[in-house]
């Protein structure tokens, strides 16, 4: 529920001159006092000067994207947001709360993964105050808050997803970064909406397994892209040897029995998938 009512300030510039006015005014009168030997005009004048000072003490402004929240023996009055010199009652008190766009950088955490694997963490929020009485009243200190519950949420997201997705389909903090970055900002969004502040933008800003376990993961992933490359080599290599027995059979070009198909096919197969360069070898025999 939105706490927050603007309220509109007297023009300040307009203030200043009704005041300088008054004050022009009861100095003279007052100068009049002295000189007729009149008190109780000099102490009329006296208090309206008092008056004019307190009143003066009214005068505030407010800056660009800025608002200040007016308070009166502890109760919210109402929140001022057009910028300029306002005036409003002296006895207020007057809170300045940016409304400006902030960014806030958490630091990098070591936590557990999905997997259990420890890794290190960060995140950059974006977030900007769209309710000055929330930020003000609901919690202690509206920046804390933010910094708190903005760790927090990583914590939960880190925990939830593993560092790679090692199955097809499975989602994972490195390979879907938007996905998680739109969740990481909700997340943030659910802990601080009720302190009056808006998320504009979460994302990680740092990934990275822990240093304990970063060696053994490296050689993971390498192990993991050799057998994909492998993966992919042997089977082209099937496919060229399929091919290549297929067109010498459609063509006529020598007919082979079983025994010549599969010495074929093994010599095709160690050429292709072999990560040296073979060296032909000519037999001018027979097979058997």
């Amino acid at each position: 529920m939105k706490l927050e009512v603007e309220q509109k300030a007297v023009n300040g510039l307009a203030v200043v001159f009704v005041l300088v006015l008054a004050a022009a005014v009861d100095l003279y009168a007052f100068v009049g006092a002295v000189g007729t030997e009149s008190a109780t005009q000099a102490i009329t004048a006296a208090v309206v000067m008092v008056l004019l000072i307190i009143a003066a003490a009214g005068l505030f402004t407010v800056q660009p994207n800025q608002a200040r929240v007016l308070m009166l023996f502890g109760k919210y009055k109402g929140s001022v947001k057009t910028p300029g010199l306002c005036w409003a009652n002296p006895f207020y008190v007057k809170r300045a709360i940016s409304l400006r766009v902030r960014n806030f950088e958490t630091a990098k955490m070591k936590v557990n993964d999905k997997a259990s694997n420890p890794i290190e963490i960060g995140a950059i929020v974006v977030w900007q105050v769209i309710d000055s009485a929330e930020a003000l009243f609901e919690v202690d200190n509206y920046e804390d808050y933010v910094r708190v519950q903005s760790e927090s949420a990583v914590r939960t997201l880190a925990s939830s997803y593993p560092y790679d997705a090692h199955k097809e389909d499975e989602r994972s903090l490195s390979h879907n970064a938007s996905e998680i970055s739109d969740q990481l900002a909700g997340e943030v969004q659910a802990r601080l909406a009720k302190a009056g502040m808006n998320v504009l933008e979460a994302r990680i800003s740092h990934l990275a397994y822990a240093p304990e376990i970063a060696n053994a993961m490296l050689r993971r992933q390498q192990a993991s892209a050799i057998i994909a490359a492998r993966t992919l080599i042997v089977e082209g290599a099937v496919s060229m040897v399929e091919m290549a027995l297929n067109s010498i059979e459609a063509k006529g070009i020598v007919k082979l029995d079983e025994e010549r198909k599969a010495a074929m096919v093994s010599n095709l197969l160690v050429t292709l998938c072999a990560e040296q360069p073979m060296q032909p070898v000519v037999n001018t025999g027979s097979l058997y």
